[in-house]
């Protein structure tokens, strides 16, 4: 086994991995680089659940696998960082994973990887064979009408297994050892893949914390759709200052619900029994800039978009089909946001969000020549919607709740989702929560997912996000000390900072005035944890 540097920086070759094997495909090539003096600066954003970290310079063997499954024309990468030196390796691994509809290698995960190594993880992302694209209508179709299904497959579970295997190999062969203990890091599309990664390979991986993980892709697409599908089916597209201000007014109406006025809304649903936004019709909003500085008013179509974004899909016959944002969340502001529009000449259109498109447009649409997602009536909506699930579903929806071999492997995973998400709806993550719960009652043994005020998509927004949880889901997987609280900072009305503590669900975060006392509000003695119900608002999956 090589101990020293100098012996290690020696082994970064491609002959040292020679013994590399992964049933089913077949290897096209390893290439390997020396890389010294590597210094980076890794803000919490990317981290996930992890603190912020200065990486300085550090030296590591980066092994770039590429293998191929014989008979289906397929090309994936496999990129795994192995530290050397400034840090030494920790005798673990951290794998990244990706975002949007990049399963890995794009900028963000790079930055997840970094900060991995500065903590002395071997670190490891795939491309699950698509290449630096984060747009699926550059790979989803073979052809038109066809969808290429072995690319979707290794997108949506097969290439993370390989990509387990493939980086504990490579550990192996230079340290002459494996990990000890293994982990998974994700966020959104990450953190779906780190989901599927309990459900179909429980072995993969030791420890798993994922946030907002884009479960129910079949159903979560359209829901992210859902608001433009509004504006569409109304013919009428607000300016952006009128959702902005209808959000404002929701915020303000519901600050106080968990005891204390601080800008933040700590509980959504009670929120949306409380807050009815129509008798803001008619309510001036100044200096709105999409309609040239001008003041306008509050239209009920403004009204009617705020209450479909945030309380979810409903089908032509009402029946709600799934879940929408958490009032206070950004659903107009940024380029990217559901609601979002694009005015000129004071005439606005409709601005979909890009994860929607890169899945009605490809995978729904398929390329037809007529296909028009801009003039699509509510019921063909909500077919789109049936026979997505129809088709994708046991591919990509990441679904199944029955996670009793993960649990019985000795598995642990943590969640986090901010309750101001702008993409993925909070209720997605509780949804699967209480279906494994409702399948295995003792999940709070081996799963514990945490909700977060003010935290929008992953990051970002005026909640920091919970840096302690990576390390309270080691000291869980490698002593058996269960998570329970985790601190976070939130940023308040009047600007200052905040000490909160997160529950583990269905357990909420209260403010104890009587706790404060001699402390105040910022301190996080004075917020306690208290029993609340898992099953509100569910739909039937």
């Amino acid at each position: 086994m090589l101990t020293t540097t100098t012996g290690l920086s020696a082994a970064c070759v491609p002959s040292s991995f020679s013994g590399l094997a992964v049933f089913g495909a077949e290897l096209v090539s390893v290439n390997t680089a020396l890389v010294t003096n590597y210094s980076a600066s890794v803000p919490p954003g990317p981290r996930l659940t992890q603190p912020p970290i200065e990486v300085r310079n550090a030296t590591f063997c980066n092994v770039t696998v590429t293998y191929t499954h014989p008979g289906q024309g397929d090309n994936i990468i496999v990129e795994t960082w192995l530290p050397i030196e400034n840090p030494t390796w920790n005798d673990r691994l951290q794998a990244a994973g990706g975002g949007g509809w990049a399963a890995g290698r794009f900028a963000t995960m790079y930055m997840t990887m970094q900060g991995a190594l500065g903590d002395g993880y071997a670190t490891t992302t795939t491309d699950a064979g698509l290449g630096y694209s984060e747009d699926p209508t550059d790979w989803a179709l073979a052809s038109p009408g066809n969808v290429d299904w072995y690319k979707f497959n290794n997108f949506g579970s097969v290439s993370l297994n390989d990509q387990a295997i493939i980086s504990k190999s490579l550990i192996k062969s230079f340290y002459g050892t494996g990990p000890v203990f293994s982990y998974w890091n994700g966020c959104s599309q990450g953190g779906r893949q780190g989901v599927m990664l309990a459900q179909r390979y429980p072995d993969a991986y030791d420890g798993i914390s994922v946030g907002a993980p884009a479960l129910y892709i079949s159903r979560l697409c359209p829901a992210v759709f859902w608001p433009q599908q509004v504006m569409n089916m109304r013919g009428e597209y607000p300016y952006r200052c009128e959702m902005d201000a209808i959000t404002a007014a929701a915020v303000t109406a519901c600050d106080g619900l968990d005891g204390l006025v601080d800008g933040l809304i700590s509980d959504p649903d009670l929120c949306l029994a409380k807050f009815d936004p129509r008798p803001l019709v008619g309510t001036p909003v100044p200096h709105c800039q999409q309609a040239g500085n001008r003041t306008v008013e509050i239209s009920a179509a403004a009204v009617a978009v705020a209450n479909a974004t945030w309380h979810g899909v409903v089908s032509a016959s009402g029946a709600r089909t799934w879940y929408g944002l958490g009032p206070g969340s950004d659903i107009s502001t940024d380029p990217g946001a559901v609601a979002a529009t694009n005015c000129t000449s004071g005439t606005c259109i409709g601005s979909p969000q890009p994860v929607s498109l890169g899945w009605i447009v490809p995978f729904l649409g398929k390329g037809a020549p007529n296909f028009d997602i801009s003039r699509l009536t509510h019921a063909e909506f909500d077919k789109l919607m049936h026979i997505g699930r129809q088709i994708y579903r046991s591919a990509i929806d990441t679904d199944d709740p029955d996670l009793s071999e993960f649990r019985d492997a000795g598995g642990k995973m943590v969640s986090f989702h901010g309750l101001w998400d702008t993409i993925v709806p909070p209720q997605n993550t509780r949804h699967y929560y209480n279906q494994v719960a409702a399948v295995l009652p003792d999940v709070h043994d081996f799963y514990r997912h945490y909700e977060v005020p003010g935290l929008a998509h992953c990051y970002g927004s005026v909640s920091g996000q919970p840096t302690s949880l990576f390390d309270q889901l080691r000291a869980w997987v490698e002593n058996g000390t269960a998570p329970e609280e985790t601190p976070v900072n939130v940023t308040v009305s009047d600007g200052g900072t905040q000490q909160r503590i997160l529950c583990p669900y269905p357990q909420r975060y209260n403010y104890d005035q009587k706790r404060c006392r001699g402390h105040g509000h910022a301190d996080a003695s004075c917020w306690v944890c208290t029993a609340g119900p898992a099953d509100e608002g569910l739909i039937t999956p």
